[in-house]
């Protein structure tokens, strides 16, 4: 527990700094000027803070999966009967998807039936397959669920994914700074310093349009992963064949209640997760619904 703490307060202090430090260094922290705001500073001030965590946390994602989740990367020369297993399958859908790089490959022990796929590139990308599920499902079972993780490296979903969420945090940075201005200005008028604004009311408005901003921009975010979700299940029935595909999800709907959350933040990554509270926010379509898409598949 103390290690994935100080793990994930390490990995966001990492972050914080490092794009600080840029920010700092170019000047574009002083965004706001005497004649307003100055649009090119905001959009590049936004732009690396927004774009910035995005991608630094992409290339920590197999660094943090190993720690987090205490993923053991399988060495192919002193690999166990399971793990040669594991190996050849995953070796085999790589190969039908056209992945130049073989990923790299690793276990983690977890009652939970689940498995993910991360890293910043296709060529440089981690499978990792709990215990759990390799304990629990047959072969036709194991072979349709890294189909699905081997078609999100191969559409290269971790980038893509990446690319929107650090658009949507950019746009909400911006847009939450240019309206707490205009509103700031507009209490402002009246004042014995008309045209200046409060800076202690500008930063309240700021934090409350950032969060807002952030909500409504999840939003988008959710849409597309439950959207990556339907087309990795097409990819894994492609490599795999699609009954083996609706068996496995069928078989994850029996385990459905068993999560591991040593670590949320890969929980978006995993090929099964609980539907939220409300959908629109859900990263996973219900099991269910991907179940059916499957079935009135031709």
């Amino acid at each position: 527990m103390f290690k994935r703490v100080f793990l994930f307060i390490a990995t966001n202090i990492l972050v914080i700094g490092t794009i600080s430090i840029l920010v700092s260094a170019l000047g574009l922290h002083s965004y706001l000027t005497s004649r307003g705001i100055d649009y090119t500073k905001l959009a590049l001030f936004c732009g690396i803070w927004g774009m910035g965590g995005a991608f630094i946390s992409l290339f920590m994602s197999k660094f943090i999966a190993k720690t987090a989740m205490g993923v053991v990367i399988i060495n192919p020369n002193n690999a166990t009967r399971e793990e040669h297993y594991l190996l050849e399958i995953i070796y085999s859908l790589a190969n039908k998807a056209g992945l130049k790089t073989m990923p790299e490959v690793g276990i983690y022990h977890s009652p939970e039936l689940n498995a993910f796929a991360t890293g910043p590139t296709r060529n440089n990308a981690l499978v990792a397959v709990s215990s759990g599920l390799l304990s629990s499902m047959n072969r036709d079972e194991v072979e349709a669920v890294l189909g699905h993780e081997i078609s999100h490296i191969a559409n290269g979903d971790m980038v893509t994914m990446t690319l929107i969420q650090g658009v949507v945090n950019a746009f909400a940075l911006f847009l939450s700074r240019i309206i707490a201005y205009v509103i700031s200005i507009t209490m402002a008028r009246g004042d014995d310093k008309e045209g200046d604004i409060s800076y202690m009311a500008y930063s309240v408005l700021t934090l409350v349009f950032d969060i807002l901003f952030t909500l409504l921009g999840s939003i988008l975010v959710a849409a597309f992963s439950r959207w990556r979700e339907y087309r990795a299940d097409a990819g894994g029935s492609k490599l795999a064949g699609r009954n083996k595909m609706i068996a496995a999800l069928m078989r994850l709907q029996t385990a459905s209640g068993i999560e591991d959350d040593r670590a949320p933040v890969l929980a978006a990554l995993k090929i099964s997760r609980q539907s939220g509270w409300l959908d629109i926010f859900s990263t996973h379509p219900p099991l269910e619904k991907r179940i059916a898409r499957l079935q009135e598949a031709r």
